[in-house]
């Protein structure tokens, strides 16, 4: 084999240094620091030739993990002193490969046709020692994960032959029988019972044994707020493979949590928020999770219970919520009383709720109102992104549609329609594209009754940026207040640097009016720094809004909602 060599010079200070060709320079310099050590000290005739024996046994130990089997490693005088050069000779390649299975997949010939196809060290393909035990272990998944949960290797060489720098390898494995899972046997339980483990959709009794499958039972348990911990496996050495008794060990968390915490919004100011979360509330499995927020601009006081799942996995909750909020002139007090029902299949999350809401409105120069809502809505999300919290690729879409009666405890007939899509195209190798539009409509024949929540103010962080929130709106007074129609468009253009950074810029454009006919759009545009935080990618925008003739500085939490 022809290679170029490089000097090691430079890392290999003194009179001693080393030579390799370039593609295995670093390698041996990571695990040869005596020659570096060496090359510090006097380097007499008996110290070199210790040194050139300890490099030609480890450089040959180590030349042989990458295919070289018959390296050549020879000292020699340079012009600075003494070198260690190496001439690693031909590299080792694949020369035939052997699989066999024994068990009950030896039957399977679909399966086994797969195995062969999949096997990752093919004739021809350089032989390296990590590569073949990767080879290895990936067959040996390939019946493990899946079915044949006792699959082992019973026997594997790489018979290596120097002389002409060829692998012959061989491998014998055994599934041993096929597994299916079998009922639930939990260990841990004490303030909770059996019934509740049951709820998060475990493993059927006859299901194929899958690794995948109980790897999402046990992330499903562990995002519960009851446990501190889980472990879900089965017993390979069980006597009955053909239903194998799923294990469940848990530990119970404590069920009882105090928070506090502070933060800062573009949107609604500084904040400062304790809650109190009860996730054995009543004696029983509900998850209680409330809380007191204060903001500059809104002040809430909220109390939630979620139920355990239903055995057909959907999500309830009830909750009640007293609300005050003064935002772009328009003073708000409200309570409100609320059931859901959260039903998610996947990427997909429908949700049902009735809510009860009291409101009283006080625009800053003008007349205070009451308005009262029995409202009924829905809402359906699909999020079909890479990554929920640094979205890179794909789309997300949210429908909503709600209302309420006259005839039922309402002030108001209305029926509120609301879409908003956000599309994520990859740039190149790091970059994003983010286009977003939303719009929405109020079907009433006055804005007059109807509340807030079932109008449309758009501006701020994450709509319209360049604009105060809420501002855009009606004007009632001096303040702006919510109208019957919506529209917002937006276009990003995201590059991120090596690292957690990146640099935004941005154009959005959107108004929320009640008149169809007066529908003006106001234009915002800026750039902005981005960082990968935990939590999602954090935004921080300079924004100009047109209309305003102003520039403002925002900031969000940028992920796929």
């Amino acid at each position: 084999m022809a290679a170029s060599l490089a000097a090691g010079a430079a890392s290999a200070a003194g009179a001693l240094s080393l030579q390799a060709p370039s593609g295995l320079q670093p390698l041996l310099e990571k695990h040869l620091a005596f020659i570096s050590e060496a090359a510090d000290g006097d380097l007499d005739d008996g110290r070199r030739v210790a040194v050139l024996r300890r490099a030609r046994k480890e450089i040959a130990e180590i030349l042989a993990t990458e295919g070289y089997f018959k390296p050549s490693v020879e000292g020699r005088e340079t012009p600075g002193g003494f070198a260690i050069v190496v001439e690693p000779g031909p590299r080792t390649t694949i020369a035939d490969v052997e699989l066999h299975f024994g068990g009950v997949v030896a039957g399977a010939a679909e399966r086994l046709d797969a195995l062969r196809a999949g096997w990752a060290l093919p004739v021809g393909q350089p032989f390296r020692q990590a590569d073949w035990d990767a080879a290895k272990q990936q067959l040996l998944d390939g019946l493990s994960l899946r079915d044949y949960a006792a699959a082992a290797i019973t026997a594997s060489e790489a018979l290596i032959d120097p002389e002409t720098a060829s692998a012959r390898l061989r491998v014998e494995i055994d599934s041993g029988p096929a597994f299916r899972f079998g009922a639930l046997e939990v260990t841990g339980l004490s303030d909770y019972d059996q019934g509740l483990l049951a709820r998060y959709q475990p493993p059927k009794p006859g299901e194929p044994y899958s690794q995948d499958r109980l790897l999402r039972y046990q992330t499903a348990l562990q995002n519960t707020p009851y446990f501190a911990s889980v472990v879900v496996d089965i017993d390979r050495a069980t006597a009955t493979p053909e239903a194998a008794p799923v294990q469940v060990l848990v530990t119970e968390a404590k069920p009882r949590r105090v928070g506090f915490g502070v933060g800062v919004s573009s949107n609604t100011g500084y904040r400062f928020e304790t809650s109190y979360r009860d996730a054995h509330f009543l004696d029983r499995a509900y998850s209680l999770v409330s809380g007191v927020r204060v903001e500059q601009r809104r002040q809430l006081a909220y109390a939630d219970v979620f139920l355990p799942p239903t055995l057909s996995g959907y999500l309830d909750s009830v909750g009640a919520l007293v609300e005050h909020t003064h935002i772009a002139g328009l003073q708000t007090r409200r309570q409100s009383f609320g059931v859901v029902r959260t039903i998610p299949r996947g990427n997909i999350e429908n949700r049902f709720a009735i809510n009860y809401q009291r409101e009283m409105l006080a625009p800053d120069d003008s007349l205070g109102t009451r308005r009262n809502a029995l409202t009924a809505n829905w809402s359906w999300t699909g999020r079909f992104v890479d990554n929920i919290l640094d979205p890179r690729d794909g789309q997300v879409l949210n429908l909503q549609l709600g209302g309420a009666s006259q005839s039922v405890l309402s002030d108001r007939n209305f029926v509120r329609v609301y879409g908003r899509y956000q599309l994520f195209l990859p740039v190149m190798r790091r970059d994003v594209v983010i286009l977003r539009a939303e719009g929405g409509m109020t079907i009433a024949e006055s804005r007059d009754g109807v509340p807030q929540d079932f109008l449309f103010r758009t501006g701020g962080a994450q709509t319209v940026r360049g604009y105060a929130y809420q501002s855009l709106g009606v004007k009632d007074g001096s303040a702006t207040v919510g109208g019957r129609y919506l529209a917002v468009t937006s276009a990003e253009y995201v590059h991120w640097y090596e690292g957690n950074w990146g640099v935004a810029a941005f154009v959005d454009a959107g108004n929320a009016n009640d008149q169809r006919e007066l529908f003006k759009m106001n234009l915002g545009y800026g750039i902005g720094p981005r960082w990968k935080s935990p939590a999602g990618p954090i935004a921080v925008d300079l924004a100009y809004g047109q209309r305003d003739h102003r520039l403002r500085l925002q900031f969000a939490v940028a992920i796929a909602f």
